[in-house]
């Protein structure tokens, strides 16, 4: 190149001490030896200029003015023109309040788009509702659901607006037969399948419940020991017992045996779904890849057997409830948790007893016989005294499940003795 056509250094000189200006007023000046790209300062000017809203999106604007009709809402940076309006009426509370300031934070929708006018709501549109649900699915993010109604297969799940179907394998990690007792309730589910723009969507319920179940007996073991009394819920009956939820994600199963001191025929006898309970750790097992842990609600209180030398001793006369009714005699229950067994041959020594006429639930007086603490076994007999008339005319009080019936006894004794002399 012929030196004609060099740039002077005078010009370059000039160039490099040029100051430049974008549309905001900064300035940006080069250095010495240095050009400076125009891309560069073109981009930092389009940074300022605020997106075009359509109709669907989500904004997260700043209230501006409150009026009495309209209330006036940033939808772009500070000192943007670009405002939207959002009627006063659909952010009062469901007092007819409102509950809002001039400098307030609110998430909200554009609804309306007509030349420099964007009208706005905090209601999601079809479209904002389908998003959120993708989103769920694409990042494996739990979202809360409502049970519907039971259908062929599963149950009917409405997500913010939009039907899902959960298959009844999907509802919970127990068995269940028709999730009939779902309905109305509301869960947590993850999004397993979305497909046809939200027109087809598939949660589960019992994926989440392992995952969180897995996370919870990962650490299980370090806060929880064998023999220790912890609260529980409990969340389902069988006939077998019942599950009680201990931890997050994590339930034991308390066998019917470890319900009470007494004979339990059915669980619901003595707790109810939902109640809140105190059980003791029986056993902890790791069987098949999964924890498995047995419970006692009897374990997780006073033993009523410790006091049963003290409160009845042998020859007491005490009042009783008649538990059940065998062919070698009656299970009588003296309180919660103590049973003793009267034979039908001592029951049968006093026909006025009326040993055929018993059935379970009635009350009766009957005298400790015999006991064997160790086997947790009481022997009784009918009360004796030559007369009868004592015994035979006494009500029976209704059992008490923590009361001492000593004093009662010794009444009874006290009243013999005196028709003895």
């Amino acid at each position: 190149m012929s030196d004609s056509f060099k740039p002077s250094s005078s010009v370059g000189d000039d160039f490099e001490d040029n100051e430049l200006s974008d549309s905001d007023g900064s300035k940006a000046k080069s250095k010495t030896g240095k050009s400076t790209e125009f891309s560069d300062l073109l981009e930092a000017s389009f940074k300022k200029k605020s997106r075009k809203l359509e109709v669907g999106d989500k904004i997260h604007g700043e209230i501006l003015v409150l009026g009495k009709e309209e209330i006036f809402v940033s939808t772009g940076p500070a000192g943007s023109s670009t405002d939207g309006i959002v009627a006063r009426r659909d952010l009062l509370d469901a007092d007819g309040k409102m509950n809002h300031k001039v400098g307030d934070s609110l998430d909200l929708y554009v609804t309306q788009v007509r030349g420099s006018e964007i009208r706005l709501s905090p209601k999601a549109s079809a479209k904002n509702l389908a998003e959120d649900i993708e989103d769920a699915y694409d990042m494996m993010i739990p979202i809360e659901g409502k049970v519907s109604e039971v259908c062929k297969g599963g149950v009917r799940v409405t997500i913010k607006g939009k039907i899902a179907f959960c298959p009844i394998s999907q509802l919970d990690t127990v068995r269940v037969e028709t999730g009939e007792e779902y309905i109305g309730k509301k869960l947590e589910f993850l999004i397993t399948q979305f497909s046809e723009g939200g027109r087809n969507i598939i949660v589960s319920r019992r994926k989440l419940l392992e995952e969180q179940r897995g996370l919870s007996e990962s650490t299980f073991g370090e806060e929880f020991k064998d023999g220790q009394i912890i609260p529980g819920k409990v969340k389902k009956l069988e006939t077998f017992g019942a599950f009680v939820e201990i931890a997050p994600g994590i339930e034991g199963l308390l066998h019917i045996s470890q319900l009470s001191w007494s004979r339990v025929a059915d669980p619901s006898e003595v707790v109810k779904v939902g109640q809140e309970i105190l059980v003791k750790i029986l056993k902890t097992e790791n069987k098949d890849g999964r924890l498995r842990i047995s419970l006692s609600l009897k374990d997780a209180g006073l033993d009523p057997w410790s006091l049963v030398a003290q409160k009845y001793p042998v020859g007491a006369i005490v009042p009783g409830k008649i538990e059940r009714r065998e062919v070698y005699g009656l299970f009588v229950q003296l309180e919660e948790g103590i049973t003793g067994l009267l034979p039908k041959s001592k029951a049968m020594e006093a026909p006025e007893f009326g040993f055929d006429k018993l059935k379970p639930g009635d009350s009766v007086v009957v005298q400790i016989g015999e006991l064997k603490l160790q086997e947790r076994r009481i022997s009784l007999g009918v009360p004796q005294d030559p007369n009868r008339d004592d015994w035979k005319g006494y009500v029976a009080q209704p059992v008490s499940s923590s009361g001492s019936f000593g004093t009662l006894g010794d009444q009874l004794k006290s009243a013999l003795e005196k028709k003895k002399k």
